[in-house]
């Protein structure tokens, strides 16, 4: 219980490194509604990511750094690891990812558009 305490204060405590960029930020005027997970944001995913995540995979401590998409769908798309612990932790994290249910989807001027995220996943 203490580690799955420290962990989550660790993972929110480095929300402000995750990144929000959408493809078609450029073209489309109006505010960017961010894209939003199960009534909630990132800290909503990062729950879910710890329930599901199995942490016998993590080969050493540090950080795992990976990026993604959220569809115009909400589906998560293009997952990349920049930084990993190890190709097991890797692995994991891409099988939690694929598993996550679909998100609302940013919108821009109205219209729904996808959208990346950077996030980081420290493991102590």
């Amino acid at each position: 219980m203490k580690k799955l305490f420290l962990m989550v204060f660790i993972f929110v405590s480095t929300l402000g490194f995750s990144q929000l960029g959408g493809e078609d930020e450029v073209y489309l005027g109006g505010d960017l509604i961010d894209a939003q997970f199960q009534g909630g944001g990132v800290e909503k995913f990062y729950d879910f990511i710890i329930k599901n995540f199995d942490t016998s995979t993590v080969e050493k401590k540090g950080q795992i750094i990976f990026t993604f998409s959220v569809s115009e769908l909400g589906d998560v798309k293009n997952i990349k690891i920049l930084r990993d612990l190890g190709t097991n932790s890797a692995l994991e994290l891409i099988r939690v990812l694929k598993l996550a249910p679909k998100w609302q989807p940013a919108k821009r001027g109205g219209k729904t558009v996808s959208i990346n995220f950077k996030m980081p996943l420290t493991f102590t």
